[in-house]
């Protein structure tokens, strides 16, 4: 199919967004590599949006690489398989990098290789409702960070439909490079993966969208989109955070915008993650669960960057053994990316579904400093990407003003850390908005409670 030419074109979204340095150059040329296996592994009950899953399993029963450990428990909910052979020791509640706290189940692996997952031609002569089961059952969710069940988002509501199938490549987060790889090293298998989902949403062109710091990836998708037999193109996109987001991404990609409050498929367009597509290429033509991802070890901290395949349930602290360990200067471990991972402190804590990167930062990294009062400069106002005035949203959840800061876009924020960037007062502005959000959450659950009663 056509393709765009990438030193002529460049695409972006409009409104906002900043160009925080991407120290991609730490791994973006380290190939994915096995990571090491523990004996004991920890796998969380609550790995996706949504309610956790239900255990189906008990202490004493032994599993198999890919057995159903715990089945989804709602409309909004995911599988969960187990990532290695051996037996169930126990229950156990942790707490995950966001700060939740989640069951998990404890595995003994008894130290066996992993069987091979070879690609059948089954897939292609599969129904959709056949390959959104399989996108089920294997318990795929989102890979770019949101861990949406992925079945859900693509079973597309009655009097919709999808016009766009838009990819998201852009990986627009600093240091990580885990989808960069993926495009280089499993180039054929993406493309198999688009074209399963192509064949369930029925759009009249898929669009890949990648920011061009990655001409290597950009390269490589044109090539193969060029003798796919299903419509699909390649949009170079400016190096601009949060280019990732799915609204900026439509922006740039499609030229639409979603509305306040709405989701892509309103504008007909479906959002689909590099890595994402990956799974559902390994679940429904390889019949294997979400077991393991590509996780990207990376910042100055980390002695020896890498891109490692690491199955669910792994500690941290061997992926980063892994790398080389840290340095002396390391001061914080942030699960994801800088903008808007999380920060932790307990390196025994596992991977899960949604560990896209582990990030050891230095000082000279954080830019910390003494926060300062509000100086008005609209420099937080012109960095949102959604168009909000993050100054004001402060200054009324400072206040416990909730409502008028409801009234003025609170839940249209993103949380994408690009005022907190910009602010050279050094406010916690993402903080501010995130715990009014919390606030509403808490007082809107009590006031179910109350009625209920």
């Amino acid at each position: 199919m056509k393709t765009i030419n990438e030193n002529k074109t460049v695409f972006t979204f409009t409104r906002g967004g900043i160009h925080p340095p991407d120290n991609k150059h730490y791994s973006e040329g380290i190939a994915i590599t096995d990571a090491p296996v523990p004996e004991l592994f920890i796998v969380p009950l609550s790995q996706h949006l949504g309610s956790p899953a239900e255990p189906v399993v008990e202490a004493g029963d032994t599993v198999a690489y890919g057995d159903l450990l715990a089945k989804s428990s709602g409309f909004i909910s995911a599988n969960i398989h187990s990532p290695c052979a051996g037996e169930v020791k126990e229950f156990t509640e942790i707490f995950l990098p966001h700060g939740g706290r989640s069951k998990a189940v404890v595995i003994a692996s008894d130290g066996s290789n992993p069987p091979d997952f070879p690609e059948t031609d089954d897939w292609k002569s599969m129904g959709k409702e056949d390959i959104l089961k399989a996108i089920a059952d294997y318990g795929i969710v989102g890979m770019g960070g949101a861990t949406f069940p992925a079945h859900v988002k693509f079973s597309l509501p009655k009097g919709y439909s999808a016009e766009y199938l838009v990819i998201n490549g852009t990986e627009c987060e600093p240091y990580l490079t885990s989808d960069h790889r993926l495009m280089l090293e499993k180039t054929e298998e993406l493309f198999k993966g688009m074209r399963i989902l192509h064949s369930v949403l029925e759009p009249k062109e898929v669009r890949i969208g990648i920011e061009k710091n990655k001409p290597d990836a950009i390269a490589r998708m044109q090539e193969f989109a060029a003798k796919a037999d299903f419509p699909v193109r390649v949009f170079p996109l400016k190096v601009k955070y949060p280019q990732g987001d799915e609204k900026q991404l439509l922006k740039a990609v499609i030229n639409r915008e979603v509305p306040s409050g709405a989701l892509p498929i309103e504008v007909g367009a479906v959002v689909a993650n590099i890595g994402t597509v990956n799974a559902v290429y390994e679940a429904v033509a390889c019949k294997k669960a979400l077991y393991e991802r590509i996780v990207t070890v990376s910042g100055g901290g980390i002695k020896k960057p890498v891109n490692l395949k690491a199955r669910v349930g792994t500690p941290v602290s061997m992926l980063i053994e892994e790398a080389g360990g840290t340095v002396d200067e390391t001061v914080k471990l942030v699960a994801g990316g800088p903008m808007m991972g999380f920060a932790f402190f307990d390196p025994e804590t596992p991977v899960t579904k949604g560990t896209s990167g582990i990030l050891a930062l230095t000082e000279k990294e954080l830019r910390r400093s003494r926060e300062t009062a509000c100086i008005s400069c609209g420099r937080c106002v012109a960095a949102c990407p959604m168009g909000l005035n993050p100054s004001r949203l402060f200054k009324f959840l400072d206040h416990q003003e909730y409502e008028e800061a409801m009234a003025i876009g609170l839940l249209d924020c993103k949380e994408c850390g690009c005022c907190g960037f910009s602010c050279p007062a050094h406010i916690p502005l993402v903080q501010g908005m995130k715990g009014g959000k919390y606030e509403l959450r808490r007082r809107k659950a009590r006031k179910d409670a109350a009625a209920r009663a």
